[in-house]
């Protein structure tokens, strides 16, 4: 299986709610799967198989998520197959669900059985014929590169002013920026919030420099564990993140001072720690999101690694999907940025040049993530990675992001 989470945010940069795509066979390995009559398992929904993989402790507590039904799945056994609260799943149909009596009554029993419902893919031509299952939803996502959606919320406002407007596929800063001073939708949805910045004239705030400088010590192949403990040891929140972690591996052992606690930790681990620390406290303004998937690609990369014949490169990789968003962190170009950090060639040039052998990964991470499913699907025969490894390797990663913050 392949799956992933796309976020969608308020006004305020919140992540609200998540859509769960997922895929169960390779595009390219499975002809069948390109044929809705012949879909393989069609009346099962991928998505509820992540969510019982991951468990929703994974994801905030107030969180809606976006669950992709198509004309097949929408007749299954749905409550059968989701063990999560109703009331926080969304069914997000398309126009393969044609407002036909018998896809209206389906909808009509799930809404009683307490799901809600959104709808996405419909042009202007589809919002006259779709009125009944229109005047059934919760949630409209109106795609922006398709329609004039300012337009669209007019009509909406006028003829359904219950539902909520979803502005989505948003490319830019600027579009969610104005979109946003204009009003009227519930969320946002894009690539606007991890669009690269092109203009270096932002100053780095103090604290953030202290937290670059103990970046560049501990990315040195043989780094000074004092030195390091010695920049910890400015800043109390990472003291006391540093000393509850140590707690936890010797809970025996009386710590008498940060390098004791530093060395107790070692060098591999520490430096491990120390990335991943700060780059939470980087994006400390920034959307939780850019948090999250700075954090995601990092582990993501790391797991992917022996599956593209990279395992001696791991760590390197670590750093490399870690830092791949650290120009919207700085509000810097990325060569900018990375100048301030201790990189290798291998990840400035997937990340500066995009060419190199890690730059393959990080394309697989960014499809991946957009749910490009037949582009990951390509990259996976290419290298001859199975379906199943990648998915174990994302599931391990969210796994794993959700343990960091317990």
């Amino acid at each position: 299986m392949l799956a992933t989470l796309i976020p969608l945010f308020d006004q305020n940069m919140k992540v609200k709610a998540y859509s769960l795509y997922g895929q169960k066979k390779n595009f390219l390995l499975d002809a069948r799967y390109l044929s809705t009559a012949n879909q393989y398992d069609a009346v099962n929904i991928p998505s509820f198989e992540v969510i019982d993989s991951v468990g929703l402790e994974t994801l905030p507590d107030d969180v809606e998520i976006f669950i992709p039904v198509t004309n097949i799945s929408i007749y299954g056994d749905i409550n059968g197959q989701c063990h999560a609260p109703h009331n926080r799943i969304v069914l997000l149909m398309d126009n393969s669900i044609k407002p036909m009596k018998d896809y209206i009554k389906r909808i009509d029993e799930l809404k009683k059985d307490g799901y809600k419902f959104a709808i996405r893919k419909l042009g202007v031509q589809d919002f006259e014929p779709y009125k009944e299952i229109l005047s059934k939803v919760d949630y409209v996502i109106l795609n922006h590169q398709k329609i004039v959606i300012s337009k669209a919320k007019i009509y909406f406002k006028a003829q359904y002013p219950n539902v909520s407007l979803v502005a989505g596929n948003l490319q830019s800063q600027e579009i969610f920026e104005e979109l946003k001073a204009e009003g009227g939708y519930e969320y946002y949805e894009g690539d606007f919030y991890r669009m690269p910045v092109n203009k270096g004239e932002t100053e780095v705030a103090p604290l953030k420099l202290n937290y670059i400088e103990l970046l560049k010590v501990v990315n040195d192949s043989n780094f000074d564990l004092t030195e390091a403990a010695d920049v910890i040891g400015r800043d109390t929140a990472l003291v006391m993140s540093l000393l509850e972690i140590v707690n936890r591996m010797a809970r025996n052992s009386e710590i008498t001072s940060i390098r004791h606690a530093a060395a107790m930790l070692g060098q591999k681990e520490l430096r491990k720690w120390i990335t991943t620390a700060i780059t939470k406290e980087l994006c400390a303004d920034k959307p939780s999101e850019v948090s999250r998937l700075s954090l995601l690609r990092a582990r993501f990369a790391e797991e992917l690694a022996p599956l593209f014949e990279m395992a001696g490169q791991s760590q390197e990789l670590f750093l490399m999907g870690l830092f791949s968003i650290i120009d919207l962190i700085l509000e810097k170009p990325m060569s900018e940025a990375l100048d301030m950090m201790n990189v290798s060639k291998n990840i400035r040039e997937a990340l500066v040049d995009h060419k190199g052998q890690y730059y393959k990964i990080l394309c697989f991470l960014e499809a991946y993530e957009a749910g490009n499913w037949q582009e990951v699907s390509r990259m996976m025969v290419i290298d001859n990675v199975a379906m199943d490894d990648v998915y174990k390797a994302y599931i391990g990663t969210l796994e794993w992001y959700r343990d960091l913050f317990k």
